[in-house]
């Protein structure tokens, strides 16, 4: 029965990559550079742990998919981005067949290019298995021109989805014009190692943090770019899996009115979980540190605002982390902003209610490394709306209701 099942899945995997989306890529990418509005603004919106392709045997697993792209569409009927932000786990990688693994991409990206709407990915732990892998999934991307992702570190460990996007001002838009605002993208990897298996067969794990040699070319990329334009530009960062701070500052304790969003996934789970100091990875360590170099990083490039992640699905809240946190040796030089999404797929754990972060940058409130940022619902409501500014953590909002959702047509 399984193999019949297997069969007829590849049977259709041949199908769809025989009959590709209309606006499928040539070599060129017409959309130019990002620039802001002619009013001064930029949107992203950001659309994470979507996890396409879950049990795509069974009746409930396709549904789901079909209900992630409704959600996609809702959003984007509401919203009005500038760019699409697809922070990781697009894909259930252990779930897929080697045949058909990134097909699912197509289905994903759809509404975007529908819209004629550009998108820029990082990759999470599910984008990588024995079936599936980051380069894979690039490679796929890039067949459409509206895709920005790319990579600009290479190496065993550094992950794939590990680049920047300049953003630039309206009536300057190229390489000689200095830009209003940097997007830094970041592989946090983990998973599995593509069609590796050890001497007992089973599946080789992968480092699931941000690689040593990605932090280096972030900082030498940074001060690189702040000697060119001899200024500090302001900039955000995605990265799926969040780091270990993030987990102390929700054990120091998430107020629901300073620090507004869902707080359900206790504890959560940063980079570097289920891993020893010394690089192994069998079960016995809860934590092995080796993301203290990113977070480094992150807390003293001037000008970085925030860092959003995706992962937990349960937690939605931003954070601003400003001071020398317990059992932490990271002093942080600079305030940065620790946010969460929303869950934005019907695949994956979990039924709060599915959206998309949304990230407001004003070239006028980006002079003092301001942004806006709010989580639309699949509801059509907002929730979440608050501004990065310097009192976020002292200023008070409305707190968030832990809204929940089912997949309308699965039958589990």
């Amino acid at each position: 029965m399984f193999l019949a099942v297997l069969a007829t899945l590849i049977c259709a995997a041949s199908k769809l990559e025989a009959k590709p989306l209309a606006k499928i890529v040539n070599s060129t990418n017409p959309f130019g550079p990002l620039t802001f509005n002619s009013d001064g603004t930029f949107q992203i919106s950001i659309f994470e742990d979507l996890h396409f392709g879950e049990n795509a045997w069974d009746q409930w697993g396709p549904q789901q998919d079909i209900n992630s792209v409704k959600v996609i569409n809702q959003i984007l009927d509401a919203e009005s981005p500038g760019l699409v932000v697809l922070n990781g786990d697009l894909i259930t990688g252990e779930n897929g067949f080697l045949e058909n693994s990134t097909s699912y991409v197509d289905q994903i990206v759809a509404p975007l290019v529908d819209r004629g709407l550009t998108w820029a990915s990082t990759y999470g732990n599910h984008d990588y298995d024995f079936n599936i892998s980051g380069s894979a999934i690039l490679a796929r991307e890039q067949k459409w021109y509206n895709s920005r992702t790319a990579q600009m570190v290479f190496g065993e460990d550094a992950g794939v989805s590990n680049y920047y996007l300049p953003v630039y001002d309206s009536n300057c838009a190229d390489a000689t014009c200095a830009p209003g605002l940097i997007l830094w993208f970041f592989d946090s990897k983990g998973g599995f190692r593509y069609q590796q298996k050890d001497e007992s067969g089973n599946r080789v794990g992968q480092p699931n943090w941000v690689d040593f040699g990605v932090v280096d070319w972030f900082l030498q990329t940074n001060a690189e770019l702040v000697n060119k334009y001899n200024k500090v530009t302001p900039s955000l960062a995605f990265v799926h899996i969040p780091t270990f701070a993030s987990y102390v500052l929700q054990e120091e304790g998430v107020n629901p009115n300073t620090e507004p969003g869902i707080n359900d996934d206790l504890p959560l789970a940063p980079q570097a979980q289920g891993w020893c100091a010394d690089g192994r990875n069998d079960g016995s360590c809860d934590y092995g540190s080796q993301d203290i170099p990113f977070m480094q990083a992150v807390s003293e490039v001037p000008g970085l605002m925030a860092v959003f992640s995706g992962h937990d699905h349960g937690n939605t809240w931003c954070y601003k982390w400003d001071r020398l946190l317990p059992n932490m040796t990271v002093a942080p030089q600079n305030g940065v902003n620790l946010c969460f999404g929303q869950h934005s797929g019907y695949g994956g754990y979990g039924n709060w209610e599915r959206g998309a972060r949304q990230i407001l940058a004003t070239k006028s409130k980006l002079e003092n490394f301001e942004v806006d940022t709010w989580i639309r619902l699949e509801s059509g409501s907002v929730v979440g709306s608050v501004s990065l500014n310097g009192t976020y953590g002292k200023d008070r909002y409305p707190a968030t209701n832990n809204t929940q959702t089912h997949c309308p047509t699965c039958h589990y």
